[in-house]
């Protein structure tokens, strides 16, 4: 899709070098109330009891119902040329289910 230059609907969006390097996550746990989605991101290491939510996203009903489509959209696109991604049974090495409560997404 093409965006007229002097649509005034455009974003222009910075993305800090900082904010650019991204931070890496290998579990997320999601929670919900009736207003919002809260998504923590975070890094678990093998051998290492304590794990820190590395980022907290907070979400509208209606923005994390987006974002679900986003992903399934660019998860068949990346499964179309890569392949079919595998799920598996622990994330770095520690089982999916740490014993809180089971989160509803």
């Amino acid at each position: 899709m093409e965006i007229e230059k002097n649509n005034p609907n455009q974003i222009n969006i910075e993305l800090s070098d900082d904010v650019a390097e991204g931070i890496y996550s290998n579990l997320a746990v999601i929670t919900h109330s009736n207003a919002e989605f809260i998504i923590d991101f975070i890094r678990v290491m093998p051998g290492v009891p304590k794990a820190k939510v590395k980022s907290r996203i907070v979400l509208t009903p209606q923005h994390a119902k987006r974002l679900l489509a986003a992903l399934k959209d660019n998860i068949s696109k990346y499964e179309s040329l890569h392949g079919t991604i595998k799920e598996g049974e622990s994330v770095g090495g520690m089982p999916i289910n740490l014993g809180g409560p089971t989160g509803q997404a």
